[in-house]
């Protein structure tokens, strides 16, 4: 019996109750990542328990790793040692809700569907619209810091979350930011834990700065025979005075995904004919106002659009445009469903050289002998896929050589490169975290700040931090 199993029928139960630690190996498989199961898992349902779990860990150096839905584990490297699942899924209340103040304050297990349910009663909402919104939680959705297409107007989490109270790995509960929209006490240290994987704390409530609706939304889709006239048109958007709410460009094999029946949702339509097209570069852009405002929209993007040579336009309404947007904020999981070993490339770079980036890395992949997929911001962050036929040692190869290629080329121009999802037995092959980084070491300052004994998530994170 490990230290952590036995942890399980002493302190643990003491701390939590027994109904909340669990063992059976069964139900443990379902926190394993990359292949390794934790010897326990347990589900505290208030921060002053976390606490007390995170003090036993780290006085029996046991490595604790948090979760929520457990929707994106696969992010990151494979963790040098696992013995505890932390389940902040029972943590799910809303605390404080101010529609007047647009504040929110909730826990870090709350769904993010709960959460745009309750804001939906004021007509308010917070744009944390991610992959697996039905099933994720809001503190495992910061922690993994993906984004979605609503980064193009609201930016991300970092940009909205006004503070968070955090337990790091001393078990010291520790608050940062504010409640209130005009904070301007400390320093945001909340911030260093969206998109640090659960590697420097484990997030345990979140206040957020919420948005109005703000009238109808049209979507508008303008079909291209090439990725550089896509990017002319995204280009010409940017130089406008058009503040679209979201702006993406879709390789042609994505809306061959998006059109697949298995990739309709239960109460989510189809999209209308002739909206997208598998022959054609898409650009995809959404945008709110009133009739006055939409109508100026549509205008100006369908002159845009025909000076760029776009082949098609469709302009979606309110009840047909969640039937493409719907698909976008799902992009990733339906990209990942796409092969038995797809392998996504996040690479960021200046949005002038999107397209270069597009086409060297299309290339690549085509020379490895790889189906592919793209889906490019408009802020300049680029989701490539790579889709392998099959999870073979031969595949293995291909992805290795490819990814290798484009991290390469990639960084030559300047752009930020890591591999967010791949198949778990072919990390060691792939530069999950891109490149080295001039600022590892101070990466590893801050993490023995917060994390002096190694607590958390070891080696998940950037260069094995």
């Amino acid at each position: 019996m490990t230290t952590a199993s036995k942890a399980a029928s002493s302190r643990l139960p003491v701390v939590v109750g027994a109904e909340h630690v669990l063992t059976d190996p069964q139900t443990l498989s379902v926190y394993a990542v990359d292949g390794r199961v934790p010897s326990v898992a347990v589900r505290p349902r208030s921060s002053d328990e976390v606490v007390e779990i995170v003090k036993y860990a780290a006085s029996e150096k046991l490595a604790l790793i948090p979760s929520g839905a457990r929707t994106k584990l696969g992010i990151g490297l494979p963790p040098r040692r696992y013995d505890i699942a932390l389940d902040m899924s029972q943590l799910d209340r809303i605390i404080a809700y101010d529609p007047g103040d647009l504040t929110l304050s909730i826990e870090a297990g709350v769904p993010l569907h709960k959460v745009e349910a309750t804001l939906a009663e004021h007509r308010q909402f917070v744009p944390l619209f991610v992959p697996y919104f039905e099933q994720a939680t809001v503190g495992g959705s910061l922690a993994t810091g993906v984004d979605s297409p609503l980064r193009q107007f609201y930016g991300t989490g970092r940009d909205y979350v006004l503070g968070m109270e955090f337990v790091h790995g001393n078990g010291v509960h520790s608050k940062s930011g504010g409640n209130v929209v005009k904070n301007v006490t400390g320093y945001d240290l909340h911030k260093l834990m969206i998109g640090a994987l659960g590697t420097l704390g484990v997030i345990t409530r979140v206040n957020f700065k919420t948005f109005p609706f703000s009238g109808g939304s049209h979507g508008f889709l303008a079909a291209f025979d090439c990725c550089e006239r896509a990017s002319s048109m995204r280009n010409r958007i940017a130089q406008s005075a058009l503040r679209p709410l979201t702006l993406e460009i879709l390789s042609p094999r994505i809306s061959e995904l998006f059109l697949r029946p298995e990739n309709t949702r239960a109460g989510e339509a189809a999209p209308p004919p002739d909206a997208l097209s598998t022959r054609h570069w898409m650009l995809a852009t959404a945008y709110v106002g009133n009739e006055k405002v939409l109508a100026r929209y549509e205008s100006d993007l369908r002159r845009l659009a025909a000076e760029c040579g776009a082949a098609n336009v469709s302009v979606l309404g309110d009840d047909t445009r969640p039937s493409v947007w719907g698909r976008l904020r799902e992009a990733l999981p339906i990209l990942l469903d796409a092969s038995p070993a797809t392998t996504i490339i996040k690479i960021g770079i200046l949005p002038s050289r999107m397209q270069e980036v597009i086409v060297k890395a299309a290339k690549m992949a085509d020379a490895n002998h790889l189906h592919w997929a793209a889906i490019a911001r408009g802020l300049g962050v680029i989701y490539f896929a790579l889709l392998p036929t099959e999870r073979s040692q031969a595949s293995q190869r291909e992805v290795a050589a490819a990814t290798s290629e484009i991290l390469a080329a990639a960084s030559t121009l300047g752009a930020n490169v890591t591999i967010p999802w791949g198949p778990s037995e072919w990390k060691a092959t792939l530069k999950i975290w891109g490149p080295g980084r001039n600022d590892f070491a101070q990466m590893q300052k801050v993490k023995k700040v917060f994390d002096p004994l190694g607590v958390f998530s070891p080696g998940r994170f950037i260069g094995g931090i």
